[in-house]
C-alpha cells in the first residue's frame, strides 16, 4: 500500500486535487471529515470542547458551531493549541486505524490522506510521499475572503494560524501550483500521480 499525504493551506484548493486523485483510483481519507465525526454530540471530544469553550459554541441542536468556534480560536493562538490538543490525538488514532483496515482489504491501494495540518501534527512520518497544494499569499487571502465572505483581517488570522504554504512546499515531494486553470491543474496532478507510482 502506498500512502500519499495531501496538504496545503486554507483556500489553497485541496479539494480539487483530492477529487482528481480519487478519479485516478486513489482511496481518499479526509481528516476534516474525520474531525467532524469526532466532535459530534456525546462524543468524548465534544465533551472536552464544551469543558474548555463552554456551551456558547453549541448550536440549538447541540452540535458544535464550527464557525463560532473558529472565530474564537483563530484569534487566540493559545485556545487553538488547546483545541488541537483535544482533537489531534483522536484524529491521528482514527486515521491510523483506518489505514490498517484499508491495507487489510486492499494491500495494493494508493491511499491519499488529506490533512490540512499534516506537518503541524507530524503526520508526514507515516506517508510515503507528501503533496502540497500551493498558491501565493494574495491569492489565498482573496479566495478565502470570497469563499467565506469574511474580512481581510479575519482571513489573515486564519491563514497565519497555519504553517506558511511556502514552508510546506519546501518540504514536499510534489508541489501542485493551483493558480492555473482547472484543466492545467488536473493534467499536472495526473502526471504527478503516474510518476509517483513508478518504482524508485
Amino acid at each position: 500500500m502506498k500512502i500519499i499525504g495531501l496538504t496545503g493551506g486554507i483556500a489553497s484548493g485541496k479539494s480539487t486535487v483530492s477529487r482528481t486523485l480519487e478519479k485516478l483510483g486513489a482511496i481518499i481519507v479526509d481528516a476534516d471529515q474525520v474531525a467532524h465525526t469526532l466532535i459530534e454530540p456525546e462524543q468524548p471530544a465534544w465533551y472536552d470542547i464544551i469543558a474548555v469553550f463552554g456551551r456558547e459554541v453549541l448550536n440549538e441542536n447541540g452540535t458544535i458551531n464550527r464557525e463560532k468556534l473558529g472565530a474564537i480560536v483563530f484569534k487566540h493562538p493559545e485556545l487553538l493549541e488547546e483545541l488541537n490538543r483535544i482533537t489531534h490525538p483522536r484524529i491521528i488514532k482514527y486515521l491510523t486505524d483506518t489505514l490498517k483496515a484499508i491495507e487489510a482489504q486492499h494491500p495494493d491501494a494508493v491511499v491519499v490522506l488529506e490533512i490540512p495540518l499534516l506537518y503541524e501534527a507530524n503526520m508526514e512520518k507515516i506517508c510515503d510521499q507528501v503533496w502540497v497544494v500551493w498558491v501565493d499569499g494574495e491569492t489565498q487571502v482573496s479566495r478565502l475572503m470570497e469563499r467565506e465572505n469574511m474580512s481581510r483581517e479575519d482571513a489573515l488570522h486564519r491563514i497565519n494560524a497555519q504553517m506558511s504554504l511556502d514552508e510546506k512546499a519546501n518540504r514536499a515531494d510534489f508541489v501542485i501550483d493551483n493558480r492555473n486553470s482547472v484543466e492545467e491543474t488536473i493534467a499536472y496532478i495526473t502526471k504527478c500521480f503516474n510518476d509517483s507510482l513508478r518504482p524508485t
